[in-house]
């Protein structure tokens, strides 16, 4: 087992061989193609991996969801009967991957941390560096697993309201961070949502800036040193948003590999911020 927040391909391959209770989700998806993911998957993926549909599985479709937005969070109660149907015990290593530089899988890594779920890894690379390793693929479905109980435990990341950010927009020494491109934080052209623009005050920092022209994650050194050129203080509390709560969560986990602590994620994003009556929007960089 590992408490790493990250595994390689070489660890993964050894993990599953060894008889370790593992169980690995593929997270691939598909903004303009909900299938896309799903057919990805059936084509090709790490042999024994679950599908995780981000647009389905990890979103809340019921009237209960635990935050707004575009892909609102199931509730903690829902995604833990999710993941115990699927065979998720809770002292299981749960790996997660997918096709797109760990833009969707980390999401399900922190969800898995909202519940109190530690034994979580990323694997670097994704798909793309276990196909580099040399290492199997299956096709297909894959069997259905035994169900057996899942246990929510205390959180291990935060999740932040709407109402918290807005109430504490401008406070000194808390910085919200926009994941989302330049041209999309500049206001330049909204392609999902109705408003283009941003939260004033935020600061911009795309996810992909987390990487490694291979998708690998940058060493921890050179994270913590470009988040750092990034914020005010060493004490700031930060605050992770994006388009609708899922490429802000590998910021969070940059923050976490970089040694810089847990930081909050507003879920709802800017797919729930844009709807907001009287919330305030700027533009520019």
């Amino acid at each position: 087992m590992t408490t790493s927040l990250l595994i390689t391909p070489q660890q993964l391959q050894t993990a599953l061989s060894d008889g370790s209770q593992v169980v690995v989700f593929d997270c691939s998806y598909e903004l303009s193609d909900a299938s896309a993911g799903k057919k990805a998957y059936l084509d090709e993926h790490i042999p024994g991996a679950l599908f995780a549909d981000i647009g389905e599985a990890l979103s809340s479709h019921g009237s209960e969801s635990a935050s707004g937005g575009r892909h609102p969070l199931p509730t903690r109660e829902a995604f833990a009967q999710w993941l115990s149907a699927r065979g998720v015990a809770n002292d299981a290593l749960v790996v997660v991957y997918d096709r797109h530089r760990g833009n969707f899988c980390v999401r399900l890594w922190w969800m898995l941390q909202w519940l109190g779920h530690d034994q979580v890894a990323v694997l670097d690379g994704g798909l793309q560096g276990w196909k580099a390793a040399g290492a199997a693929l299956a096709s297909g479905e894959e069997p259905a697993r035994a169900a057996t109980p899942f246990e929510v435990r205390p959180a291990l990341v935060r999740l932040v309201s709407a109402d918290e950010v807005q109430a504490r927009l401008g406070e000194a020494g808390r910085v919200l961070i926009d994941a989302r491109g330049a041209d999309r934080f500049r206001g330049d052209h909204e392609p999902m949502d109705a408003i283009a623009g941003h939260i004033p005050g935020a600061i911009n920092r795309p996810f992909s800036q987390n990487l490694r022209a291979d998708g690998t994650f940058k060493p921890a050194e050179e994270l913590r040193a470009e988040f750092e050129a990034l914020l005010p203080d060493a004490r700031t509390e930060i605050v992770n948003y994006c388009g609708s709560g899922v490429s802000a969560t590998p910021n969070i986990f940059a923050l976490r590999l970089a040694g810089l602590g847990d930081s909050g994620l507003y879920a709802g994003s800017w797919s729930d911020w844009s709807r907001r009556p009287g919330a305030p929007v700027a533009t520019g960089a």
